[in-house]
């Protein structure tokens, strides 16, 4: 009788071990996952945040050759404003949609002004635009891919039952608004050089 009552305990406590591995395991690599996201999203907000300081310095030098486009000024500024006081990822990829609008606008404008095309601060901030754009795509790239991996392990059993114990909720993707799926053009050909 002793060796079966023994047995038994062991037999639960081992199965309760198994138990709490798997827990722990699975939180932890929830943890992992979320935080995979989390990380993924500040590499969005760093390159927007870069491209958000660049725009002051583009704004300035266009409005040097191009003081009467007074519109395009204001809107670039406040789509800029409208992307800095984003929180939620819907609300920064709306805002980000409507900033590649006003920068594409303000760089059209470039083609109306020979001397500006020219002018080389404006060459070497259009191509740091151009590069933080193509960093702006991969993060937004990379966030994505991560939040398909997170939100697919918190609903493939029975990791789900360990993710809605311990509150891990659906990630959103970065979506561009419609029509906002090009970026800005900054491609300014090096014949403007001789004009």
């Amino acid at each position: 009788m002793k060796n079966g009552f023994l047995t038994a305990v062991i037999v639960i406590v081992v199965m309760l071990a198994v138990a709490a591995m798997f827990i722990f395991g699975s939180y932890n690599g929830l943890v992992s996952s979320e935080e995979n996201v989390n990380s993924k999203w500040s590499q969005i907000e760093n390159q927007l945040q870069r491209r958000a300081d660049l725009i002051p310095n583009l704004v300035n030098t266009v409005k040097g050759y191009a003081a009467h486009e007074q519109s395009i000024f204001n809107e670039v500024t406040r789509a800029r404003e409208n992307l800095i006081g984003a929180g939620t990822v819907a609300e920064k990829a709306r805002a980000d949609a409507e900033l590649t609008g006003a920068l594409s606008r303000l760089l059209a404008i470039a083609e109306n002004y020979p001397n500006l095309k020219a002018d080389a601060n404006f060459r070497q901030l259009a191509d740091e635009l151009a590069g933080t754009e193509n960093r702006i795509a991969v993060a937004r790239m990379d966030y994505n891919n991560a939040v398909q991996i997170y939100n697919t392990r918190i609903r493939r059993f029975p990791t789900a039952i360990i993710a809605g114990m311990f509150g891990f909720e659906k990630k959103d993707y970065f979506q561009a608004e419609q029509g906002a799926k090009e970026a800005p053009k900054v491609d300014f050909g090096t014949e403007s050089g001789s004009n």
